[in-house]
């Protein structure tokens, strides 16, 4: 259904704290003319949870309007709440998105078998197929292995974003899961690469959003077996990968984008501005990876 390199898109914000919709449709043309496989609109790169629900649907379907059909999109619908989330997911669903990125329940620590209902519910009420996400490190709660198997029968669950880091996790997966059409992404740039390697069929990627041409190309070339030359490329990309999260995400990559010339630099509280101190870090890490700012031009 989905492969390759899934943009976790920025989410562009004007002075006034709105979004910005010419500069969300100058990014959505930004990676079609860079060969991303699909944007995830309204994600934590995307700042949702600041958002309300009118902010939340109309930022969906602009940009579905905006990729025109050339960019799957995968909208975020997720919240700690089951009934608030298969009301957000029916809420975007006429909007023409192709599927739903569903987070695993924050701030709750649901048990597995929770975890499992959950999922479950979302998936029985809603129109499009949904993309689980299982990321501990934000939510607390860590979808395990065997939840993961169990889920993966349902008929209206496609796959797994698996942001754990630990490639150990990915083969649990690997061998409990049936169903060869489930579908595996890494939710972690850091170890993309060898989560690629090991079987994975894509990244929903922060990094993309500054390097997509090179994030896609690394898909690519882990798809055709190059895969030394895939881990070089890979190589040029950790110093940004470094940069992009050494404050907690999207302030880095906001910033970033801002410097290429692509958003303005706000931020909605309670994030706040990328510190100075990591800002040579950042350039190094563009520089390295190849991005050329628009003072440097």
């Amino acid at each position: 259904m989905f492969k390759g390199s899934l943009v976790a898109l920025a989410t562009p914000l004007d002075s006034n704290n709105r979004v910005d919709y010419a500069s969300l449709k100058g990014l959505i043309e930004f990676h079609v003319n860079a060969g991303s496989d699909g944007l995830v609109i309204a994600g934590t790169t995307g700042e949702a949870a600041t958002m309300n629900r009118d902010e939340h649907t109309e930022l969906v379907a602009r940009s579905v309007e905006f990729a025109a059909g050339r960019l799957p999109i995968i909208a975020g619908t997720g919240s700690n709440s089951t009934r608030q989330t298969i009301n957000m997911s029916l809420a975007v669903a006429d909007s023409g998105a192709d599927a739903f990125l569903v987070v695993v329940p924050y701030y709750n620590k649901p048990m597995q078998e929770g975890m499992f209902q959950h999922f479950s519910a979302i998936a029985d009420a809603v129109p499009k197929p949904v993309l689980m996400y299982n990321v501990p490190g934000r939510t607390v709660a860590d979808m395990q292995a065997d939840t993961v198997a169990r889920l993966s029968r349902h008929e209206n669950i496609f796959g797994i974003k698996e942001a754990t880091g630990d490639i150990k996790r990915l083969k649990q997966i690997q061998a409990l899961v049936e169903d060869d059409e489930f579908m595996l992404y890494s939710g972690d740039d850091f170890t993309a690469f060898e989560f690629l390697k090991e079987g994975g069929h894509g990244i929903v990627t922060v990094s993309g959003n500054v390097v997509p041409a090179a994030i896609a190309r690394l898909c690519q070339l882990v798809a055709d077996g190059q895969v030394e030359a895939a881990q070089a490329l890979d190589s040029t990309l950790q110093p940004l990968n470094d940069a992009l999260f050494v404050e907690s995400n999207p302030i880095p990559v906001k910033w970033a984008l801002h410097e290429m010339g692509l958003i303005p630099p706000n931020l909605r509280l309670p994030m706040t501005e990328f510190a100075e101190t990591h800002h040579d870090q950042m350039r190094k890490g563009l520089a390295i990876a190849g991005v050329k700012l628009e003072d440097a031009a």
